[in-house]
């Protein structure tokens, strides 16, 4: 028999989620053919068996955390027999009842070797609160900072005096199955669905979220990308105001680095990136994706455009490659022509900036001669994480993003 242990799959990847089976029990595998299908992070991954094999045995179900190195599966050598099934043993006479003991605390996931698995703000919590990260229960097989303050807002319990007589212990109630009926469908929470879950409540748990709203009259910004379409589709590009946006961004990003930042909890720092990686929400048959545009500020306009279609339809297509879908520094989030009127964006966590894009929608409005004219206006909703990005720079941030939209030719300028 071999045990088939969930092998490292990239640099800081500790644990994958068991997405999908490839092979089940009985099937023959043949070596370096997919296996199963691992999702870490926003990336999906196919492991490949190491050898020509049978597999015997599925040691971790769909939808469970793996750790790297805990073995997953066991195999046998192609053409070796299974080994038989021991035969039942006799059943052991059945003890008198014991008094039912108290329920044991919940035990802390551990990785393989007994090491904790923890994010580093988990960590951080941890030590300066003295607690045993060993005691804390976590979820899924990890340990976040949300479960070390639920463990130091816990008061620990309080023995009883010896003389007194500890009253029974009422048995623990078992949370109630969800009623459906027939007509119900049952859609397995796990996989993409299940690790943006997770994203979303671990930024919302963790930053302070706070939302600027503004609005942007991009007249100018239409007409300029009208002249711009017959330039870019020569070049088989297909222009968006998205780019446009995305040269904004960056252009206040520069001005106003501390948008362009993240907070290490850990190491006690504030650290304010020097790239201007772009993330661009994607919808994808999985759900929300976020692919990157990497190292934005060297692209032109047309390059940027070029690169938001190609690393989305590899997002859409389930081929973004992991380098692809991580390292953002801040995420634009566009609903395009569904647009509405206001969002309050989740921050991509560690992000503290990203920016919700709606529709363009032609308004009448007064000029500087109180005449009614036609403008084409726009709603801007950034989020910022109130930790790190104080509400005068959002606003001064999200000022220069107006002022570089309402103003294109800016944006042919900027460095």
């Amino acid at each position: 028999m071999i045990e088939f242990k969930l092998p490292a799959i990239g640099e800081g990847v500790v644990e994958g989620e068991i997405v999908r089976w490839l092979k089940q029990p009985g099937d023959s595998v043949m070596a370096n053919e997919p296996l199963v299908e691992i999702m870490t992070d926003k990336a999906t991954v196919e492991i490949p068996s190491p050898q020509n094999a049978v597999v015997q045995e599925h040691k971790a179900p769909e939808g469970e955390i793996a750790a790297v190195g805990q073995v997953i599966a066991m195999l046998a050598s192609d053409g070796a027999a299974a080994p038989a099934p021991k035969p039942a043993a006799a059943p052991a006479p059945t003890p008198a009842p014991a008094a039912p003991a108290a329920a044991p605390v919940a035990a802390a996931p551990t990785a393989t070797g007994g090491k904790v698995l923890a994010t580093p703000a988990a960590r951080a919590m941890a030590r300066e609160a003295g607690i045993d990260l060993a005691t804390v229960p976590g979820d899924r097989g990890r340990i976040t900072k949300a479960h070390v303050a639920q463990a130091r807002a816990t008061p620990a319990p309080v023995a009883a005096p010896a003389a007194a007589a500890a009253p029974a212990a009422a048995p623990a109630r078992a949370a109630a199955p969800a009623v459906v009926s027939d007509a119900d469908e049952l859609i397995p929470f796990r996989g993409m669905r299940r690790r943006i879950a997770e994203g979303m409540v671990k930024s919302y748990t963790t930053a302070v979220h706070y939302t600027y709203v503004e609005q942007i009259d991009v007249t100018k910004l239409v007409a300029a990308r009208k002249d711009a379409k017959p330039v870019a589709k020569a070049e088989g590009v297909q222009l968006t105001y998205l780019p446009f946006i995305v040269k904004a961004v960056i252009a206040a990003l520069k001005k106003y680095p501390i948008v362009n930042a993240f907070l290490d909890e850990a190491g006690g720092n504030i650290v304010q990136r020097k790239h201007y990686n772009i993330g661009i929400a994607a919808t994808t048959d999985q759900g929300l994706m976020v692919p990157v545009l990497h190292d934005a500020d060297r692209m032109s306009i047309l390059e940027v455009a070029a690169e938001i279609t190609r690393v989305s339809d590899a997002a859409k297509q389930g081929t973004a490659s992991r380098h692809e879908l991580t390292g953002s520094t801040f995420t634009i989030s566009s609903l395009g022509a569904i647009g509405g009127v206001l969002a309050t964006p989740i921050l991509n966590h560690p992000e503290v900036g990203i920016l919700g894009v709606h529709a363009i929608r032609k308004t009448p409005v007064f000029d500087e001669n109180d005449n009614v004219v036609a403008a084409h206006l726009m709603n801007l909703s950034a989020s910022f994480d109130h930790r790190i990005v104080d509400g005068f720079d959002g606003a001064t941030f999200m000022q220069e993003v107006k002022r570089q939209l309402e103003n294109p030719n800016l944006l042919f300028l900027s460095v």
